[in-house]
């Protein structure tokens, strides 16, 4: 006995809301019975309405029930993670009633008067939310359009996302898993079948239940390659045409989408499509690619090679080219990423006609155009905005090739530059602990120093950084003691900060070890495949909320006086620890003071303490002590992301009648900058970012302080030039950040 639609949608239905209460059940703390369903909730439902895409409908609207009911209930918790999932399905939606897009508008709009981030996701989703209404399927297009590099005049964005996990920090078996995983996600993204998916499914969000989705994907499939990409760019043309001109021209839309659906699937009529109900498009994955990170300027060069791939990049002949061609391949050759290709192209061209090869009887007509005419001058260096304006000029253009210009007579005034856009956006994901992220933060702040000398990348080039915590499953060369709890700080404090990031991302610290050491089998193909590059699509996609981390500086300053002083950074720790001594005779003179003074060394530290009027403190202490750390990320949300806490183990001499004893007391303060000086030139080690790697050695004194923004200290060594006497910022420099920030994104940021 079959049930009736009545009861089956019904059924439907309970069984959504009860998976939507179970998503909020675990963002109050209630995890699920089923330890191996933890962060998965969110996955399943929506592979659940991947499988049944009618019912997409029903989720939406049990959403939107949820969000009003926390909005009246004051649930704030619940409202980015219910926004974000709501809109994942309804861009995945074949078909979304408008009034119900209404109700989701008038909700966002209502965010608006909360504080960050509630407003800023709400003016987000509500400006997407108006384009979709107004030419229905345009998020999706644009979506897979950037995310694939789809050639599209009216939407010429990409985007790529970069996976960079350290080798040396990471097991073997996940690098290969995960390598594997990825690559196997690209195999069946090819950019015509990206191309069917977006002809698809604007044509059902425009047409509904009335398009025959299955005779759709059958005729675009027969086609040759070269076919589907023109049909692709009547409907793109389409679609945007619809989203810039406003709803006014919404019939016009749908007439156009009608006349491109019947040229596809010839005169068939609408009525005799197959009535199956609303057949889903699923969303292709995103172009992802792994890189086991082994060099260190291995991130610069991948952003460059994004945005001039290598084919582009090396041109062989430098002769005749425009300046911003000329410019490219200096920027290339710096970064070294043409290192190869630049040994088999060297010029030995001597500047002087005469020596040019004698060409075979040339004909008459091209031998005056083959001449190189070089007259006496002065070559005038560009300026900096100058040769951003010719970098951008050269880039813009499809394929790396510069269209035919004819040359500018002497004396005129060049053309103004085209307006910078950011047509490009990068997103890397870290995966790792903390060790990483202070590799990273070393990249940064030397890709931010490049930047500051020569503009190239910051121009042209939305940077954003993602962290996926995975716990190191066996000791490797760069293991530290630490467990894998305090070597994962910085997700433990994203994850109280973004309930929402802890559900999804947190969850993945020790379960990618296990699905990496998983056997071979369909099934574990089946559930890495799918659920490990859905979940890193899932937060690189939504995850548009950057939480700010302070990068510190630290100059390091050695026992040995021929030896210069050592400049870093780190993001979440330094530890100093008491060095041993290497010579007997410097292990008999410690030994022999030790017993009088007790362990370790002498210190003296200056400091200027954190109070709350923000007046500046400077305290400094004389102490013995074995050792400190400095601390970047709080234990305790509540705590900012501005200062160190610093614990100093000070080493205490009791007397009394038993004889002289001696115990450890930890004393704990915070600071921005701090300075740590050896008054024997005691030597001690300084290890950063918890990196056995990173290790100073012979180290006798150590100052720390927030570090600054390049491009701010470039400027105010420029200003300081004009005005020696001027001590506050003035000028330029008072709008430019001071302190550099890592920003990393999560779901929501910080909530307040």
């Amino acid at each position: 006995c079959s049930l009736s639609p009545a009861m089956e949608s019904s059924e439907v239905e309970s069984d959504i809301l009860r998976r939507v209460r179970a998503l909020l059940r675990e963002l109050d703390g209630h995890h699920p019975s089923c330890q191996s369903d933890r962060g998965m909730l969110r996955w399943t439902l929506h592979k659940k309405i991947d499988q049944n895409p009618s019912t997409s409908c029903v989720l939406v609207r049990i959403l939107v029930k949820e969000l009003e009911r926390a909005e009246r209930g004051d649930l704030r918790h619940y409202i980015i993670p219910l926004l974000h999932t709501l809109m994942y399905t309804l861009i995945q939606a074949p078909c979304i009633p408008d009034e119900l897009c209404a109700r989701v508008y008038d909700f966002c709009k209502r965010l608006l008067t909360l504080p960050k981030p509630f407003c800023t996701i709400g003016l987000d989703y509500a400006s997407r939310l108006q384009v979709e209404r107004t030419a229905p399927g345009i998020l999706y297009q644009r979506m897979v359009i950037s995310e694939h590099s789809l050639p599209s005049a009216p939407f010429p964005y990409q985007e790529k996302i970069f996976i960079f996990a350290d080798p040396e920090l990471l097991p073997e078996a996940i690098c290969n898993a995960l390598v594997t995983d990825t690559e196997a996600a690209q195999v069946s993204q090819s950019p015509g079948g990206c191309m069917s998916c977006v002809v698809t499914h604007a044509l059902q969000a425009a047409l509904g239940d009335t398009c025959d989705i299955h005779g759709l994907r059958a005729r675009l499939q027969a086609l040759p390659p070269g076919d589907v990409e023109l049909w692709f760019q009547q409907v793109v043309a389409a679609v945007e045409g619809a989203g810039s001109e406003g709803g006014s021209e919404r019939g016009q839309r749908t007439a156009r989408l009608q006349r491109i659906y019947h040229g596809l699937l010839g005169s068939l009529p609408a009525e005799n499509a197959p009535q199956e109900g609303l057949q889903g498009t699923p969303l292709p994955h995103p172009s992802i690619s792994f890189h086991l990170w082994t060099e260190d300027e291995q991130l610069w060069k991948e952003l460059v090679l994004f945005l001039r791939p290598l084919s582009h990049s090396c041109e062989p002949d430098r002769l005749g080219q425009d300046p911003e061609a000329v410019e490219m391949q200096d920027i290339l050759a710096d970064c070294d990423c043409c290192r190869q290709s630049r040994f088999s192209v060297l010029s030995t061209d001597s500047g002087i006609e005469r020596d040019l090869p004698a060409q075979e009887e040339p004909c008459a007509a091209d031998t005056e155009r083959s001449r190189l005419h070089r007259k006496g001058g002065i070559k005038k260096k560009l300026s900096p905005l100058d040769s951003v304006a010719l970098l951008q000029a050269g880039s813009a253009v499809p394929g790396g090739k510069l269209p035919g210009k004819p040359p500018r007579r002497s004396g005129m005034p060049p053309e103004p530059a085209a307006p910078l856009q950011r047509l490009h956006t990068a997103r890397v994901v870290l995966l790792g602990d903390d060790r990483i992220l202070g590799r990273l933060a070393q990249a940064f702040h030397s890709l931010r120093k490049r930047e500051a000398r020569r503009v190239f990348l910051t121009a042209r080039l939305d940077l954003q950084f993602y962290h996926i915590p995975v716990a190191p499953g066996q000791p490797s060369a760069a293991a530290d003691p630490a467990g894998p709890e305090e070597l994962c700080e910085v997700a433990r404090y994203l994850g109280r900060a973004d309930p929402w990031y802890e559900s999804n991302i947190n969850t993945l610290c020790h379960m990618i070890p296990k699905l990496a050491t998983m056997p071979s089998s369909p099934s574990r193909a089946l559930v890495t495949d799918l659920f490990l590059t859905d979940v890193i699509a899932y937060y690189a996609r939504m995850g548009t909320q950057p939480v700010g981390f302070q990068v510190h500086s630290v100059k390091v300053l050695f026992q040995d006086p021929a030896q210069d002083p050592a400049e870093d950074v780190f993001l979440t720790e330094l530890l100093a620890q008491v060095q041993d001594s290497p010579s007997h005779r410097e292990l008999s003179t410690t030994k022999r003071k030790s017993t009088l003074e007790g362990p370790g060394i002498d210190l003296t530290v200056t400091y200027r303490k954190v109070v709350l009027s923000e007046r500046q403190k400077e305290l400094a202490l004389s102490l013995r002590s074995t050792g400190l750390l400095m601390k970047a990320i709080p234990a305790e949300e509540a705590e900012g992301l501005d200062c160190l806490r610093v614990t100093v183990t000070e080493i205490i001499r009791i007397n009394n009648l038993a004889g002289r004893s001696f115990s450890a007391v930890a004393n704990r303060f915070k600071t921005r900058n701090i300075k740590v000086r050896s008054p024997e030139q005691r030597p001690f080690t300084v290890q950063l970012d918890k990196d056995s790697r990173r290790t100073y050695r012979d180290v006798i004194g150590l100052e720390v302080s927030p570090c600054l923004e390049p491009s701010y200290c470039l400027q105010k060594t420029r200003t300081m030039k004009f005005s020696p006497g001027e001590t506050e910022d003035v000028g330029l420099v008072k709008y430019l950040p001071k302190s550099l920030l890592l920003p990393i994104n999560t779901f929501a940021g910080v909530i307040q």
